[in-house]
């Protein structure tokens, strides 16, 4: 069967699926009471259903499960595990969405659930001993679980940016699909057509006036999925080109995420703030106060990375070490740029913003 026809299955009926049962999630988070009600760093007005995350999850693991029972990938210890991670880490949200959870508990959480992806991937040498590899793959996965679940604070935000990111992880798989790596290449392009026909299949309900929000369930498995593409899409792209220098792909395309939570961990410092304490400071909110729209706000930030989906495609297809380089570090001297201009504009802080509290 033509990989391509089956990719635009797999996109069109993970978004259908979530798109269906998405009406029924928001019935069952009023009835079951997850709900998240406004306080003052919040954006909404009114109560708001949680559990959208189940929602993507669901049409995640049923298309994936889809491709398995098809033959259309192996049923291996790769994809149970990846599987196994991802429901961890969302059981892990629904708990901490529902009743809370000790910081340190959900790191516990985290920690396993990238422990599963890693051991079940064969990836405990990635990037040499186990005792270099194990470090950077959990501050790579964990920093992005939290990366997301702290940007999931505007309506639509994290659902289009990831389904924009997925996007790209797909055409990487595809630019670096060789003989001896159909089979890798195949199971990136179809793991991420379905996340993003699942994310996308969300974004009605979750825009702006949201009907419903993903919760910590939801931005921690979009967080697991964002790190775990980049990394497999790293490996391939590394074998694809025999040379490690491009392990810093996934890096540039993942970059909004990863300037976000630096912007929001330096000013907090910087001011005497606690980094984990919700506020309405992040990059998504100064933007907000600048143009003064919500909706704009989601469509700059939605095109802020396709454009870094396609510069990071052309600096891959062009197959250049030091073009790579050059726009690391153009990135890295832009977002510089961009976090201090924004940082100049005025934030709400609310009266308990020096006190323990729980970002959102």
């Amino acid at each position: 069967m033509n990989i391509v026809y089956v990719c635009m299955t797999v996109f069109v009926l993970s978004f259908l699926s979530v798109y269906t049962i998405t009406p029924f999630i928001i019935k069952f988070a009023h009835k079951t009471r997850f709900i998240d009600n406004p306080d003052a760093r919040k954006i909404h007005k009114k109560a708001t259903p949680l559990l959208g995350g189940i929602a993507v999850f669901i049409g995640f693991f049923l298309l994936t499960v889809y491709i398995v029972l098809t033959k259309l990938h192996s049923f291996n210890i790769s994809i149970i595990g990846y599987l196994t991670g991802a429901l961890l880490i969302v059981l892990v949200g629904v708990i901490d969405d529902k009743y809370g959870m000790n910081p340190i508990l959900k790191l516990v959480g985290q920690i396993l659930s990238c422990l599963i992806f890693i051991v079940s991937n064969d990836l405990i040498n990635l990037l040499g001993p186990f005792y270099i590899t194990l470090p950077v793959l959990f501050l790579w996965m964990v920093g992005l679980m939290n990366a997301l679940n702290f940007l999931d604070n505007m309506d639509g935000i994290i659902t289009g940016m990831s389904g924009i990111l997925a996007l790209g992880f797909y055409a990487f798989s595809f630019i670096s699909k060789t003989d001896s790596l159909v089979s890798y290449a195949n199971f990136i392009s179809l793991i991420s057509l379905i996340f993003a026909g699942s994310v996308f299949g969300f974004l009605p309900f979750n825009f702006n006036p949201a009907k419903i929000f993903l919760g910590d369930a939801g931005s921690m498995f979009i967080g697991y999925f964002l790190s775990t593409m980049g990394i497999l899409s790293g490996r391939l792209a590394v074998v694809s080109m025999s040379n490690n220098l491009y392990y810093l792909l996934p890096v540039l395309l993942l970059s909004y995420a990863i300037f976000d939570i630096s912007l929001v961990s330096f000013t907090r410092k910087r001011d005497g703030r606690k980094i984990s304490q919700g506020g309405r400071d992040h990059s998504t909110h100064r933007i907000g106060t600048a143009i003064g729209s919500l909706k704009l706000t989601a469509l700059i930030v939605y095109l802020i990375n396709i454009i870094i989906v396609l510069v990071t495609i052309i600096v891959f297809k062009m197959e250049s070490d030091e073009l790579l380089i050059i726009f690391t570090v153009l990135f890295a001297l832009i977002f510089l740029f961009f976090g201090k201009k924004l940082d100049q504009i005025p934030i709400v802080i609310p009266d308990n913003q020096l006190r323990q509290g729980k970002e959102v």
